[in-house]
């Protein structure tokens, strides 16, 4: 019986925190509240309530919430691929479907709401720099993993490459969110590719398109 209850429980707290986490990316994280989100989902607000106790405490659960999501999708099928510069390449591809995708309704979860946050101090703000300091440290241990593989230059500098493929990534599901316009995707892949070719060793290597984002 104790345990039914809590798989009851962790069910109504998955479905509770990605329900927020879609309001959040078209929204804001100011915008989820309890009991919008107990109206929503069709439990109380009291139950909510005890799930996160506050309004802040329930950003932070949503915002790591989408951090587990991201590790789950993009982060851990990536880490299984081969180092080199294909590695790179499929992570910036696989970004790119998940946005094109709306896996959140807002495009990028991250994007949406650390705009939002971005000059307002305290833990949520915290935790949504951390999580983009993450995200940039491993896109740039792909890079260095493929400079050592001797797939990109020796003289390429991880932090810069990474700085420029993350602005393209940026770049695409902004421009497609505001214009309703998904050919932003196929522009920012062609650009990412079309950049790692100048950088490799050997162009060859990424003669093959991807599966669901062709370019020339």
């Amino acid at each position: 019986m104790g345990d039914a209850r809590i798989a009851r429980g962790n069910l109504t707290r998955r479905t509770v925190l990605q329900r927020a986490a879609e309001i959040a990316s078209v929204e804001g994280l100011e915008n989820i509240s309890l009991g919008r989100l107990a109206a929503e989902v069709g439990i109380s607000k009291s139950g909510i309530f005890a799930l996160f106790g506050s309004k802040e405490e329930l950003q932070l659960a949503t915002v790591r919430s989408a951090i587990s999501f991201y590790l789950e999708h993009l982060i851990t099928p990536n880490r299984q691929l081969p180092e080199g510069i294909v590695k790179v390449r499929l992570l910036c591809d696989s970004w790119l479907r998940s946005s094109m995708g709306r896996v959140f309704p807002g495009g990028c979860f991250f994007f949406a709401t650390s705009v939002e946050f971005a000059a307002r101090p305290g833990p949520v703000r915290d935790l949504l720099a951390g999580a983009q300091r993450e995200w940039i440290h491993y896109v740039e241990r792909v890079i260095v993993a493929a400079i050592e593989a001797g797939e990109l230059t020796a003289d390429t500098d991880p932090a810069t490459l990474a700085f420029e493929l993350l602005s393209l990534l940026d770049g695409a599901n902004s421009t497609a969110l505001l214009h309703d316009d998904d050919t932003a995707y196929q522009k920012a892949a062609t650009a990412i590719l079309r950049r790692l070719r100048s950088a490799a060793t050997d162009p060859a290597l990424l003669c093959d398109p991807p599966a669901l984002l062709t370019v020339a």
